[in-house]
């Protein structure tokens, strides 16, 4: 029937072209894990139009002869895999032997290389060899890739705009420089330089380079090891966070990857440090015995499947969470104080110092709330109770809509270590979460306020500034085109800080880099924002960071203010992130716990 026919040389390269070549971003990965496995010291990245157009990559690398410069564009052939047995214990970068052939199938692909005995120049267009000579050339390996696509128009097309494109290269040589601080890497995008490193060994140069000497005086050492594996790297402070996961940085022996379950393991290790919703710059470096790690898994070779992954996740939970302890036992860091958990016989005095008589009635309530926090499973151990919700039976179950039963009417009594306010009703105990409730009355009293906000502006002495990634620096006309809604525009100021030298005048009430600072990394995580949403976030986020904290002593008439003040919301009952304002603990299951 001779329906099954093999495909030739040409046909499989491009189909494996569209596997490890899918954007420009992916050969400026495999060259340079190329030039890496070379031995080279030192590595030029020059990209035209986010490498559409072209992409030049230079190395000092140990570089080949004549017949290996042509032998390297064959499929499967690769110098780093001998045998059945090599597969056990990649040490390299690249191993497939794909990515030449497949990027030569699908482009105008011109090498030059040295050994530093002869130099050959070897031009391939979209997969037809068509000169090999000789040409001058220091040791090393130079490989320029232009027309990329230009024979595929289907893939041509599903790339995006250059500036999106030179993002996704900038991203991934900034990875290169955090996984190999010890090679020098020069990244120049449309004729500008966008990263240069050292080579000098240090991550902490690289982390300067990349996101700013703020950032690294803001960082500390990660340093831990078990049997099997060791860690080591730099990791954000609790305090410097950010709106996305994507400052958080893997290596395994040298090799950028991808893993949802190492992330986590990431953040349980700050679980006990970081607000919802926010996340640490971390990079760590994750050295193990070639043996456990599979990194044959998937040809772009971000995934890799390890064999005592769960032994991993545990030593990076613990090795963080160590770490961290140390920072906040260290002398040094002394300036940010905990208000300790208040007693409920001083709950309504502001301070220590002035004493005030409790009456008896509410004393038996201070107690037996006391006594519900330190017996009842239904509330969490406090180191935890700033992460997760606070766990309480509600019954009955409190109405969402105000319309079908009112605001209850609440008494309040004491605080409870410095987090929740206890007030007594008729249906029985309510705990109202401080910070939650005031985030609710400040976000619908700045909602009013943005509906019929004018554009008033005002200049900065000094402008504010913030860390942008690549991504975000090479769509900052995307960004300040959704930024018009606030009003507002921002300014480039060197590779990766971006400065506002004007703020509306709303923007005066909160923390203006804070604000800022999330709003950029939204852009940069989400790709594209709706208005509106940005709109309803920079609301809430200014909610927040206007509203009451935990840790806060809070006098009785504060706390009258809180729940009066959130009586007049038109949704009192959650805040803007969707968590409860107060659950209540119902007159029949107290009575019931307390076998009345």
């Amino acid at each position: 029937m001779a329906k099954i026919m093999q495909m030739d040389t040409q046909l499989s390269n491009m189909i494996a072209a569209g596997e490890v070549v899918e954007r420009p971003g992916g050969i400026v990965k495999e060259l340079v894990e190329n030039a890496i496995d070379a031995h080279a010291t030192r590595i030029e990245i020059h990209c035209l139009e986010g490498g559409i157009s072209r992409i030049e990559i230079i190395d000092n690398g140990d570089g080949m002869d004549k017949e290996d410069a042509q032998k390297a564009f064959a499929r499967h052939a690769t110098s780093k895999i001998r045998t059945t047995d090599d597969l056990w214990s990649i040490s390299t970068l690249g191993f497939r032997g794909e990515a030449l052939p497949s990027i030569a199938s699908v482009s105008k692909t011109t090498l030059l290389s040295c050994d530093g005995n002869e130099s050959t120049q070897v031009k391939v267009e979209y997969g037809e060899m068509v000169d090999v000579s000789d040409a001058p050339s220091s040791k090393g390996t130079t490989i320029v890739v232009e027309g990329l696509f230009q024979r595929t128009p289907a893939r041509l097309k599903h790339l995006k705009s250059s500036q999106y494109e030179a993002a996704v290269i900038q991203d991934t040589v900034q990875k290169f420089a955090l996984s190999h601080p010890e090679i020098a890497f020069n990244l120049v995008i449309d004729g500008k330089q966008s990263l240069k490193t050292s080579g000098l060994g240090s991550l902490k140069e690289v982390m300067v380079q990349i996101y700013g000497r703020d950032c690294l005086k803001n960082t500390f050492e990660v340093k831990g090891q078990d049997y099997d594996y060791t860690i080591t790297g730099l990791a954000s402070l609790p305090h410097l966070t950010r709106a996305n996961k994507n400052y958080i940085h893997l290596f395994v022996n040298g090799r950028m990857v991808k893993s949802y379950r190492l992330t986590k393991a990431v953040l349980e290790g700050y679980r006990s440090y970081l607000f919802n919703e926010r996340y640490p710059i971390v990079v760590l470096n994750i050295t193990m015995d070639e043996r456990l790690v599979d990194v044959n898994v998937h040809p772009s070779k971000w995934e890799i499947r390890l064999s005592k992954q769960q032994q991993l996740e545990y030593l990076i939970q613990d090795v963080i969470r160590d770490c961290l302890k140390a920072q906040f036992a260290s002398p040094q860091v002394t300036a940010t104080q905990v208000v300790p958990p208040v007693s409920f016989e001083k709950v309504f005095e502001p301070t220590p110092v002035v004493k005030k008589e409790v009456p008896v009635e509410k004393q038996e309530v201070f107690h037996t709330a006391e006594k519900i926090y330190a017996q009842s499973s239904l509330l969490l151990d406090e180191v935890k109770v700033e992460e997760k919700e606070l766990l309480m039976v509600q019954e009955p179950e409190i109405p969402f809509a105000p319309t079908v039963k009112p605001f209850p009417a609440m008494e309040p009594l004491a605080q409870l270590h410095g987090k929740y306010i206890l007030a007594e009703a008729e249906e029985g105990l309510y705990i109202i979460d401080q910070h939650a409730a005031q985030e609710r009355v400040n976000y619908e009293k700045f909602r009013d306020q943005f509906d019929t906000q004018n554009e008033s502006m005002t200049e900065m002495l000094v402008p504010v500034m913030v860390q942008a990634s690549a991504n975000v620096m090479h769509r900052l006309d995307e960004l300040n085109e959704l930024l018009k809604i606030f009003p507002l525009q921002l300014e480039s100021f060197g590779q990766t800080t971006l400065i506002a030298r004007q703020i509306p005048l709303w923007m005066q009430k909160v923390d203006e880099t804070a604000f800022l600072q999330d709003v950029v990394d939204l852009f940069d995580s989400e790709k594209s924002l709706n208005p509106t949403d940005l709109n309803k976030d920079r609301i809430a986020t200014m909610a927040c960071h206007h509203s009451i904290r935990f840790n806060r002593v809070l006098s009785r008439a504060e706390m009258v203010e809180v729940v009066e003040s959130l009586k007049k919301c038109r949704q009192p009952y959650h805040c803007p992130h969707g968590r409860p304002t107060f659950i209540l603990i119902s007159q029949n299951q107290l009575v019931k716990d307390f076998k009345r």
